[in-house]
């Protein structure tokens, strides 16, 4: 069904929305560096649900006013289906960051702004044009660059990372469409519930009781990773994506460094080119998108975590 309209968004200066994902990028570097560091001390499933269960308590007081509001029941479901589905890419988000460098987590991670023009044109009705195709196949082309199948054997690791990316481009359509009627605070808060909620049963099959450190850092990952979410819908409602697109890709530079520096993470040339290629491949789709948005409401081609 589409979702077409006339109505335009009203953004500000182009600076406020730069601004607002330059902060939401480096809340998320500091988010892998913390998560990279614990490394698999703690079991995946676990760790995820000891980070969402502490930005629940975070987000509690802005949860405790959307619920005494009220939420539509065609609202509820939906938030619920993007809390599990959110659940399972982060889940695979941290197994993926205990197994390879972090530059490689974030290069692959930006293979999911192409599963959501695909998911735009198949659940909004948008025409896939031959650019975009061609630009969809650049970016797989890129992901393969990284991945380089035959030459090397895939990972587990890089498995996790690269099916975690379709379902966080899931959980991003969801939260753009969402993000018409809601506001950034209860959008955040209903995703910190519905993901934590998603998270228990896995987290209870492989559960071992963390240490105070383990705690401690997982609670720094939930502060920086919520106000990251925050941030990032902040940009969205700030300025098109042409204009914050790009600001996301220093994530890669930054990702780089800090593996280089705080890990040991020796500088991996295919994965910088096959970054390199996806950058190029989605900063076009996102172009294309804004210059789609000038005559339709469009979801966007950018990835959240």
């Amino acid at each position: 069904m589409s979702t077409h309209t006339n109505a335009q968004p009203q953004y500000g200066p182009p600076w406020v929305g730069i601004a607002w994902m330059v902060l939401t990028g480096l809340l998320f570097v500091l988010v892998t560096g913390v998560v990279r560091y614990i490394g698999s001390d703690v079991p995946a499933a676990e760790a995820a649900f000891i980070r969402y269960a502490i930005g629940l308590l975070i987000m509690a007081p802005f949860i405790r006013t959307t619920l005494a509001n009220g939420i539509k029941r065609k609202s509820l479901g939906i938030y619920a289906l993007r809390g599990l589905t959110h659940a399972i890419g982060v889940m695979l988000w941290f197994y993926a960051m205990a197994h390879i460098p972090i530059a490689e987590v974030t290069a692959i991670g930006y293979t999911a702004p192409i599963y959501i023009t695909i998911g735009a044109a198949i659940f909004f009705g948008e025409r896939m044009a031959a650019r975009r195709i061609i630009a969809v196949v650049a970016a797989f082309v890129g992901a393969m660059i990284i991945l380089r199948p035959g030459l090397q054997e895939i990972s587990s690791g890089q498995l996790a990372q690269v099916l975690s990316a379709p379902l966080f481009a899931i959980s991003y359509l969801v939260a753009k469409s969402l993000s018409k009627d809601e506001s950034p605070t209860v959008i955040v808060g209903m995703l910190s519930l519905f993901v934590t909620i998603g998270l228990v049963p896995f987290a209870f099959v492989v559960w071992q009781t963390p240490t105070l450190t383990e705690v401690l850092w997982l609670a720094l990952v939930a502060a920086f990773a919520t106000a990251g979410h925050f941030t990032m819908t902040k940009a969205l409602h700030a300025a098109p994506l042409m204009v914050t697109q790009p600001v996301t890709f220093l994530q890669l530079v930054w990702a780089t460094i800090l593996g280089a520096m705080m890990f040991g993470e020796s500088v991996d040339f295919w994965v910088l080119m096959g970054g390199g290629v996806i950058i190029a491949a989605v900063s076009f789709i996102s172009y294309r998108e804004w210059v789609v948005s000038k005559r339709m409401q469009t979801p966007p081609a950018v990835a959240t975590k």
